[in-house]
This record gives structure tokens, sequence and C-alpha cells, in this order.
């Protein structure tokens, strides 16, 4: 079946994670995406957190899927003519080195268009224009600056940063949207353009609800969270525990086992809706009729109560009793699932959420599939590639190099 990128080549300058994880999804919708390595090395996280001595790591595998691996340097002079052909021959070019890596290999903005005025220019950076801009950026310092880590943590406590990559994986999600963009518009303009993506820029995207209580806050304070009505407000948003967040109050509570399993949990929402079935369920039916109780408003205040009872039920069964007891009444709540769980987890299996690969040399492995489902253009996983493992292919077949060619090009050092 046709693939939705098909006939798209992405020329990935990319590393470590957030590029990756944009150039990966491409390559799963079905382009062509040809990794650009130093010769020798590699992007650095082949070697990153081994778990195999002498194999590329699970850091490197479960990035780079269904890509094509190129040794290369642009700094000689065959590797700059090489990579020129690239650029001639490629559709979107993707990076997310330093400020000023790629003009500093001399080939600046100007100088790409005029080689291929089509060419879509994709860049992850740290920070947007202004007084960071030119800073280096790791996932939690994105964390930091984006808003989460100033509004995620225990009530009173300090600063803290997710689990979830929201500032690497999550700018380069969102670099993916801008690529595809780019590729319509290119329909209508026959022209390329730059595409760039801050990572504070997707952290504070993914932090709106934030940004929204910010704006709140100048009004009263905010009731549904936990500081009310007797915690304290400041001028900013406060860290809030586990609260939902939303306007339907959420918090994690304990199930049957939490002494000996750290995951024995489940997140339960309060839903206004739903309120009346839950409350029935945990042998609360009085709060119906209870003046303190039977209102939204009315249960604000008296939050910690209200889930402090809810833990008292949960308690007694394990988070799948519970899930089985509250899916079927539609009340809204969740397992809170270890990786371990995750990992077994068989609809994830069957989606293509978690996939097995075997690689050439790690065996097989878990990674993740296309989080993005397309009816007519399903994503198969294939195994990351080896350094450098195409070059040759890909400078006889894609850029028409001759035998005399790439021997030069080797004798250079240029690949």
């Amino acid at each position: 079946m046709a693939k939705a990128l098909d006939g798209i080549r992405i020329l990935d300058m990319t590393h470590v994670q957030s590029g990756p994880t944009c150039t990966q999804i491409l390559a799963w919708f079905g382009a062509d995406v040809i990794k650009i390595e130093r010769p020798g090395e590699g992007d650095p996280t082949r070697g990153q957190l081994r778990d195999i001595p002498g194999v590329d790591s699970l850091y490197f595998t479960m990035l780079n899927s269904n890509k094509r691996s190129v040794t290369l340097n642009p700094k000689t002079e065959a590797g700059s003519r090489i990579f020129t052909k690239l650029i001639e021959k490629c559709d979107v070019m993707v990076e997310n080195f330093a400020p000023g890596a790629i003009d500093r290999m001399g080939f600046p903005w100007k100088k790409i268009q005029e080689i291929n005025p089509r060419m879509i220019y994709a860049s992850v950076k740290g920070f947007g224009p202004g007084p960071f801009e030119d800073c280096k950026v790791y996932e939690n310092v994105a964390q930091c600056t984006g808003g989460a880590a100033s509004t995620t943590g225990e009530i009173g406590g300090f600063p803290m940063v997710t689990g979830a990559q929201i500032g690497d994986s999550g700018t380069g999600i969102h670099l993916v949207a801008g690529i595809l963009a780019a590729l319509l518009q290119r329909e209508k303009s026959g022209r390329g353009q730059r595409v760039t993506c801050a990572m504070q820029d997707a952290v504070l995207n993914l932090c709106r609800v934030k940004l929204r209580d910010q704006q709140r806050l100048a009004h009263g304070v905010l009731k549904e969270y936990p500081q009310y009505p007797n915690g304290k407000f400041g001028d900013a948003v406060p860290r809030a525990g586990n609260a939902s967040g939303g306007g339907h109050p959420g918090w994690i509570v304990r199930c049957k086992g939490w002494e000996t399993d750290p995951d024995a949990y489940i997140y339960m929402i309060a839903q206004v809706q739903a309120f009346p079935t839950l409350a029935k369920v945990i042998g609360h039916e009085d709060w119906l009729t209870d003046p303190d109780y039977n209102t939204h408003e009315a249960r604000l205040p008296r939050l910690a109560h209200v889930f402090d009872e809810i833990e008292k039920w949960t308690e007694t069964m394990t988070k799948m009793e519970v899930m089985a007891v509250l899916n079927p009444l539609e009340v809204p709540c969740g397992p809170i699932l270890s990786m371990k769980e995750i990992a077994e987890e068989p609809a994830l299996r069957e989606t293509g959420t978690v996939v097995e690969v075997d690689h050439p040399k790690r065996g097989k492995y878990l990674t993740v599939g296309n989080p993005i489902k397309l009816s007519d253009s399903p994503a198969d996983v294939r195994p990351s590639p080896l350094l450098g493992e195409h070059t040759e292919e890909i400078l006889r077949t894609v850029l028409g190099l001759s035998e005399g060619d790439i021997q030069a090009a080797r004798e250079q050092k240029a690949i």
C-alpha cells in the first residue's frame, strides 16, 4: 500500500532526540529519510546508555527506525560537493544543531535556496529570537523555561520536571506539523521555506492551560486548585500536585496493594455529570441531598475530603477492579500504568503503538510505533540503520556518483 509521503526525500541532519523524533515520524509516513552522520562516530546516541557492548543503544534504535544512514563530512571538498547534490535531490532538510552550525558548514539558508528553491529547511531551536536565542537547550532546560516545571510538583514543594519528553520529542512532533504545512503550501507556491520550532515555545504550547490560569488568577483565587480555600495564592500559578488542571477536579488515589506496589494507584475525576453515580458507588448517596456536597461549587472547598472518601473505597480493590466497576458507569478514571505493564499490554501491540523490532546486531527489542494512525497509510517499523549502512547505495542511486567519485570521497575521508 502506498504511504502518505511516498516520493518525499528528507535530508536528516539531526541527532540525539528532538530532531530524530521528527524525522522518524516522517519516515513512518513513508518519506525516504537519509540520515547524515559523522564518519567513524555517527549520532552520539549510538553509544549513549548502551546496555549491550558494541551494539547501537536503545536510545538510538528507538529514534531512528525506517531511515537510511550515510556517513559524510560536509567540511571536506568532496563532502561539500556531495552535500550540495543531496540538497538538490531532497525536499526537506531537518536539523537540530546548535545555532549557526549549518551556516558554519558553508550552507546558510540563502545558499540552500540558491541550490534548491523548493527546499524546505526545518530546524529545532532551543529559544526563539530574544535574550536566550544563542543558548543551547536540553530537555529539562526546555521544561523549566517553557513553564512546565514551575507548575509541576507537590503543593509547596520545589519545581519538578515530568518524565515525559515534552521538550525534545514534543518539539519534534510540533516540527512535523510545520514541515507538512510547508510541503502543502509548496504545492501552491512552488517554493520552499524556513520552518523553525523552539523548544521553549513547544513546551509553552503544551502548558497553555497554565497560561490560562495565570490570567484567571488576576481576577481571584483558582477554586479548583487544592490551595483553595485554606491555602495561599501568590501572583503566579502555583504547583498543585495531582490536581487535574481542568474544570472537573481530579486526584490520584491508592488502590489495594499500594503498600508494596508503587503503581497501585488510579486517577479519579469527580466529573460533574458523573458525580451522583460515583457518590452512590462509594457509599455516599447522602452527598446528593447534602447542600455541602450536592453542587460543584459546594464541593470545591471540600475536595480533600471527597477524595479521601473515594480512596477508602478504592483501597478495597485493585486498580483494574476499580476500572471494571467505574468504566461501565462512565465515571472517568485511569490506572497508573508502569512501563512494564505498558510493554506487556496486548492491545498496544495490536494497534502498533508498541512494536517488536528485529535488529541485525541487537536482536529483538521493543520500540514505540507511530502514534498518528492513517487509515490509508499504515506505518511499518523497520530497524534503525547501522552507521553508514547506505552510504554507497545512496551515492550511486540517488546522486548518480561514479565509482571514481566515491573512491575520491573515501580518500578525502569525506565518507
